[in-house]
């Protein structure tokens, strides 16, 4: 197999972080491996495996310089619509994380387990779109119930972990717990969230819009049915929750056709990269502490509704910096370089 100049924008971030622990943990073919940042980070070193790479300044020439063919960007979507325009002009393909060019029509969205040939597409633009963190795990579980029931509806309520918003996002609620337990809680200062994260629950990511819906439940919405090449009806609940990472939803579908718990659950198992989490009677079942560092989403409490046949109810679990971002854009990756040498 050939071996490709690969880059990470944004490479001390918490998913350009993630990133090169994938690339590295799966042996990706890697020629070279060129971390880039802003200027303010240039210079500094991140680990890779056993060794210390030195950041390099993103630049409009940078990909050109250093002949990058795989060009992975994290570093926010302002970052991504002025620099990925020169990756893909010096030849590279874009798998671009942020939302911004996720619903451009001649922009491929893909999750590998659910719509790989879309990766086909990448021509049109020489950029491919990695969807919401929220959204992957998601579809990784419609999509063999799709096939098999006929999927009408979805009712979504997410309980997201705090490094969705980033690395100082974090930091806020570690350093509001550590409040809490110096009795200073009150003193403790909010800019991530716009209320206190630590001991609460927030039914708020991104900003409203005039329909009630947040722009993080839309991007559920839309990006689904782009996915899944279908327009599937979805009403999305996003709440935002004082974990750190991994991502869990609770998932009513509606279906078509007649469901049953048994029969999903059998189909699940056997779907890619989804691991079942289903033993209740023993406390068995997806969390978040559960899934960290994990390239794989977490199925349980998947159960028949009392009162309709057409409809079941599960809980899944995702790390989000990871299957939500990292993981998937690096399977993206490898999808097209299994294109390139086929």
């Amino acid at each position: 197999m050939s071996k490709y100049n690969v880059a990470v924008v944004g490479a001390n971030g918490a998913v350009g972080e993630e990133i090169l622990r994938v690339l590295q943990e799966i042996d990706f073919p890697l020629a070279k491996l060129v971390p880039l940042a802003s200027s303010r980070s240039a210079g500094t070193t991140v680990e890779f495996g056993t060794q210390e790479i030195t950041i390099k300044e993103l630049t409009e020439t940078v990909f050109e310089e250093e002949d990058i063919q795989i060009a992975l960007f994290s570093a926010g979507g302002s970052v991504s619509a002025k620099f990925a325009p020169y990756a893909v002009k010096a030849g590279a393909v874009v798998v671009d994380n942020t939302s911004h060019f996720r619903m451009d029509k001649n922009v491929p969205l893909v999750v590998p387990e659910v719509n790989p040939e879309d990766i086909a597409l990448w021509e049109d633009t020489g950029i491919i779109a990695n969807p919401n963190c929220s959204t992957i795990q998601m579809v990784q579980a419609l999509k063999p119930l799709d096939k098999a029931y006929g999927l009408k509806r979805v009712d979504v309520a997410t309980y997201q972990a705090t490094s969705g918003a980033g690395k100082s996002a974090m930091e806020e609620l570690v350093n509001q717990m550590q409040s809490f337990f110096a009795f200073k809680l009150d003193e403790a200062q909010h800019t991530k969230f716009p209320h206190q994260i630590a001991l609460n629950v927030i039914p708020q990511i991104d900003s409203f819009t005039e329909n009630g819906y947040t722009k993080e439940e839309l991007k559920m919405v839309n990006e689904t049915s782009k996915i899944m090449h279908k327009n599937i009806q979805l009403s999305a609940t996003c709440v935002r929750v004082p974990t750190l990472r991994g991502h869990a939803e609770a998932l009513t579908l509606t279906f078509e056709n007649g469901v049953k718990a048994d029969e999903a659950r059998e189909l699940l198992r056997k779907a890619p990269n989804i691991v079942i989490l289903d033993n209740p009677n023993e406390s068995e079942y997806p969390m978040p502490i559960a899934c960290m560092d994990q390239n794989e989403t977490f199925v349980g409490r998947i159960r028949d509704d009392l009162f309709n046949d057409n409809m079941i109810h599960m809980f899944i679990v995702a790390d989000n910096l990871r299957v939500g971002a990292a993981t998937n854009a690096v399977r993206i990756a490898q999808k097209w370089v299994e294109m390139q040498e086929a």
